[in-house]
């Protein structure tokens, strides 16, 4: 069978841990390659599990599809081996599946898909729309859960119908609604992950697997470790490292993410503080207590 196309069964990956939603650096407009090669280094030897590329941290909305692949092609090559996971969007299917066709072309753990946004589809119609990425892509997929980006909720016994589908693993929870990310941990056809930075505690400790955090571009050793000690069920010196870490998350999503992560990442040298529009910097006022957070826990 050719490489780029769907086998008729998709390997099971481990998404447990730490994933990073990358920041996409800019130069003058363009992507800066060299500062994500390099971020993307420091974040791999800091023990996170893996990178999800293009996700909307990564304002993959402001990058048309060679951007996204470069991007992804530069992110694979500095990842040191480390397992990727692509994100996409978008509300035309047949405009996506083609996309995800392309996407086989490149080595992935998986892709991850919310709801088709602004659409407002029915529970039948977001059936009929990850079982068809599902069907077009050779990596398992996540869904993205997240419907204050796509207007669409995606109902409990909807996401427990899509659990049975071989080729969807895993789901990263922004839905907001606790007792369903409670019935897919306790269903276990599907690995969740914490979406929401500040429910990191709480999924990890009631059986999610991991987090997919935005706030681990920094700190990012503590986040690796947290959630290594709550899927040990050492709750205590969990909660020891995660109280202090919460001022820190709770800034970094005060403003329109990801200005406030690039903030904070330019003042530690890492990239420019360059968004493209209509994504927009960071208030001076939310850099510098953010500066402060950092510096306070980087303290010994």
């Amino acid at each position: 069978m050719p490489a780029n196309q769907p086998s008729s069964a998709t390997a099971a990956p481990d998404l447990s841990g730490l994933w990073i939603p990358l920041v996409t650096p800019f130069r003058d407009g363009a992507l800066d390659h060299a500062a994500l090669a390099a971020l993307t280094r420091r974040l791999a030897a800091d023990g996170v599990a893996g990178f999800v590329v293009c996700g909307s941290t990564g304002e993959a909305a402001a990058l048309d599809e060679d951007e996204q692949l470069a991007a992804l092609d530069t992110v694979a090559e500095a990842a040191g081996g480390l397992p990727l996971i692509m994100g996409l969007s978008g509300y035309h299917l047949g405009k996506t599946t083609t996309w995800v066709r392309r996407l086989a072309q490149r080595p992935l753990a998986g892709l991850l898909v919310p709801a088709p946004h602004y659409i407002r589809p029915s529970q039948a119609g977001l059936l009929e729309w990850f079982g068809a990425i599902a069907e077009a892509s050779a990596a398992p997929l996540l869904i993205y859960d997240i419907p204050y980006r796509t207007g669409a909720t995606i109902a409990r016994d909807t996401l427990l119908t899509l659990a049975a589908n071989p080729r969807i693993r895993g789901i990263k929870d922004c839905g907001g609604d606790a007792g369903k990310t409670r019935a897919v941990i306790a269903d276990g056809r599907l690995q969740v992950l914490a979406g929401e930075d500040g429910q990191i505690f709480g999924t990890v400790a009631e059986g999610g697997v991991g987090a997919i955090a935005a706030s681990g571009h920094v700190q990012t050793a503590r986040f690796v470790r947290l959630i290594a000690l709550l899927r040990e069920g050492r709750l205590a010196e969990a909660r020891a490292l995660w109280q202090p870490l919460q001022p820190l998350v709770e800034g970094l999503f005060s403003e329109a993410n990801p200005g406030p992560l690039k903030a904070l990442l330019a003042h530690q040298g890492a990239l420019r503080d360059e968004l493209r529009s209509p994504m927009t910097r960071a208030s001076d006022a939310l850099r510098e207590r953010l500066v402060a957070l950092d510096a306070a826990l980087s303290r010994p």
